[in-house]
Order: C-alpha cells, then structure tokens, then sequence
C-alpha cells in the first residue's frame, strides 16, 4: 500500500512541474512613451535613441521630439504631453518645486559643457591663470554665471578686481570677439567652444570647467543636463522607466564611443548644425549616465551651490529626497 501511495504521490509531483512549465512567462508590456529632448549638448546622448526607435530596434515604442527651447519642454511636461524629457539640472528642480513634485530626475546625462577658450599666443592652464584677463562669456544672471562665480571664488579671484568679466547675450555673439579684443579669453559652452577653434587658428580649449570643478567641488559635481520622468508615468509604467533607463544609456554610450555615426544622426535631426561640428564637440560635451546614489550626492551638491548663488535658480528651494529616482 505504500509503495502504491508512493508512486501517485510521484505521480502527481510530476503532474504538477510539467502544469507549471508549461505555463509561458508573460511578456512585459511597455508604454509608448513621448520622450522630448533639447537640440545642443542634452541632446545628443538621445540621437541614436531615436535612430533605433524609428527603425523598430527598441523594446519600447518611443516618439522622440526634438525642440530649440526649454520652456516647450516645460509646456509638454505640464500638459502631460511628455512622458520622460531631456533637460538643464536646475530646470527639473525648477520644475519640481513648481509642481509640488511633480517630476523625479532619473539620471544625469551631461556634466559640464563650458569651456576656457583661448586664442593662439594666450596661455591658459588653470582657472587661477584668469587672473588679470579680460574674459568674455555668457548666462549673466543664469547657471553659467554661478558656475564661473563659484570656481573664481574657490580659486581666491576676486571677480570685481581680479578679472574682467563681460557677459554677451547669446553664445553666438562670442564668435566675433576676438574681432576686437584679439587677446581675450573666453568661457564658451559647447558647440560653441568647438566653432571657435574651427574658425580660428591657433585657437585652443585650454580648460574644461568640469575638470576645475572636480578640484575644489568637494562631493559635488558640475552637472548640467538631466532625464526626468513626470510621477505620474513613473507610478503607472514603472517597466518601462526601468528599461528606458537601458535603452537610453546605451544611446549615450553609443554617442560617446561612435561619434561617426552619432555625428551625423546629430545633423540629421537637428540636435547640431553640422555633422563635422558634432564630431568634434561631442568628445568635449561630458555626456554621461549617472544614476542612483551617485547622482543624488553629486546633483544635491551642485544645486546646492546654485541656490546658495541665487534662490530663484533652482525654484525657491531645493528638492527634497524624492526628487532622486532610486532605481
């Protein structure tokens, strides 16, 4: 009798394992996802993105918008038209503060894209050689200017002796200084930076601002672009964050390691005027994908700074924890 009870107990066990092989794993469903980005430097890390997604090569169904300004991009997130968007560091807290946490920064994606550019016969090495130069710039009254007030404070350059600092309203109004002032030095973001030193001779980028930040940031970083997600996508579709955070850093680990075609999906869309330009500015753009506890140290620190130079930058107030995706 127990052998018989034995072996219908047997029996059934196998009964039940082939029941649950046989049971096929759903396939996960992602959410077509409206994904906005800004031309210039932000940008680029999303090129090969949407390259896949039009081609059907992503796991998600992407539409990927490219526009020229941030306050579109601020538009579509309160409209809910973007799902997950491609903006400046102290924008999403903005954006945050303005929503009562509305938005969640996924990962950075651009560290700093300001450069020292210095025209031939001018040498440059540190941010302490400013001392005593006249330097032109851009973003008075915005992040650029907290950024070079605070590397020049941390450098002990007092900024009303110690340098002259003139602001031009628009980075395209840096092209022609040297025009006039043939020994300036000038602090340029990308792809500017590059053009000078493609339309002038000896022109050099002495000095990456991302660099100097490291030295004297302690544990803040100089980080200037983000991808955030609005709560709302994020609590209904948490899989399809999850994998938009794969899909995503592999496009900007393809920018970075193939500026050929990057380069030229980068004109084709608009991101970069020309694919020769892009070529030579993205090595200089600090695309990255930082994320997690790294990101929230760094990013926190950097804010900090920017609303220690001016409440209004980041929104009044800085983010609280929830601010930083976890995931």
């Amino acid at each position: 009798m127990k052998k018989i009870i034995s072996l219908l107990l047997a029996v059934m066990l196998v009964l039940g394992l082939t029941a649950c092989a046989a049971e096929p794993e759903k396939p996960v469903e992602y959410a077509a996802t409206n994904f906005y980005v800004l031309s210039g430097p932000t940008g680029i890390g999303a090129a090969n993105l949407k390259d896949k997604a039009e081609k059907g090569q992503t796991e998600v169904n992407y539409t990927v918008n490219i526009v020229k300004e941030p306050s579109e991009i601020v538009a579509k997130i309160s409209k809910k038209e973007a799902d997950i968007a491609a903006i400046a560091t102290n924008l999403a807290a903005k954006v945050y503060n303005t929503t009562n946490g509305a938005v969640t920064v996924l990962a950075v994606n651009t560290l700093g894209v300001l450069n020292v550019v210095t025209p031939a016969g001018v040498t440059v090495n540190s941010f302490a050689d400013l001392k005593g130069k006249k330097v032109y710039t851009t973003g008075a009254g915005s992040n650029p200017e907290y950024i070079i007030n605070y590397l020049l404070e941390k450098n002990n350059i007092d900024k009303q002796k110690d340098v002259t600092l003139e602001y031009k309203a628009e980075g395209t109004e840096l092209l022609t200084v040297w025009a006039t002032d043939p020994d300036a030095v000038i602090i340029a973001p990308q792809p500017v930076a590059t053009t000078l030193t493609l339309q002038n001779k000896g022109a050099t980028i002495a000095i990456d601002l991302t660099k100097e930040w490291e030295k004297v940031g302690g544990d803040s970083a100089l980080m200037q672009g983000c991808v955030v997600v609005r709560n709302e996508f994020l609590e209904k579709h948490p899989e399809t964050v999850k994998k938009f955070m794969d899909e995503y850093k592999a496009s900007v680990d393809a920018a970075n390691n193939d500026l050929d075609t990057t380069a030229a999906l980068c004109e084709s869309y608009g991101i970069v005027a020309k694919a020769a330009l892009a070529k030579k500015a993205i090595p200089n753009c600090n695309l990255c994908f930082i994320k997690g506890s790294e990101m929230k140290t760094k990013l926190s620190g950097f804010l900090a700074v920017m609303f220690a130079a001016d409440k209004t930058s980041v929104g009044g107030k800085l983010p609280a924890d929830d601010f930083y995706y976890a995931g």
